[in-house]
């Protein structure tokens, strides 16, 4: 059997060796910018500069007419400018449907959360009114001594009054 003369193991990845990595994503980002710039007033202005300065040499040049008047190089510069251009503005339509599409799933669990926490709040407020139903309230306690009073007769009227007046002054106060 043949010995490992580079005092290396075997049973370990070699470090220290260089790997090439590329972003999945460069060109999809790069082709949003193209497209982005596609849009813009900026772009149409340059075009139409190029375009007004080509015509205009190849229809008053004497000499050097690279494109003469049908402008068929011209019109396959715009050709291919379409046919580059179309697939990167489909590209950077399909990546803004992808956070379109994160962004809306986000929005749904959200809106999820939003509607179970409501439910919850809307349950214990329930529960609050439920328990302070049973509560005895100033009013409450007003209405039982005015019909108390009303069956003892005018001849405590004074006593009850003060007394009626001592707990109207601490469930105000």
């Amino acid at each position: 059997m043949p010995e490992n003369t580079t005092h290396r193991r075997l049973d370990q990845p070699r470090l220290g060796r260089a790997r090439f990595e590329v972003d999945p994503d460069w060109f999809a980002r790069l082709s949003e910018r193209i497209a982005r710039f596609l849009g813009t007033g900026r772009f149409l202005a340059i075009q139409t500069v190029i375009v007004v300065v080509w015509i205009a040499l190849n229809l008053t040049a004497v000499i050097g007419r690279w494109d003469p008047y049908p402008f068929i190089l011209l019109n396959l510069v715009f050709s291919t400018q379409a046919a580059y251009a179309a697939p990167l503005i489909l590209l950077a339509q399909n990546r803004q449907d992808d956070r379109d599409r994160v962004s809306l799933e986000e929005d749904r669990a959200r809106a999820a959360q939003t509607k179970a926490d409501t439910e919850y709040l809307a349950r214990e407020l329930a529960s609050l009114r439920l328990a302070l139903g049973e509560v005895t309230t100033r009013d409450y306690l007003r209405s039982e001594l005015d019909k108390l009073c009303d069956r003892l007769g005018g001849a405590q009227t004074g006593a009850t009054d003060r007394a009626r007046t001592r707990i109207n002054r601490s469930a105000d106060g």
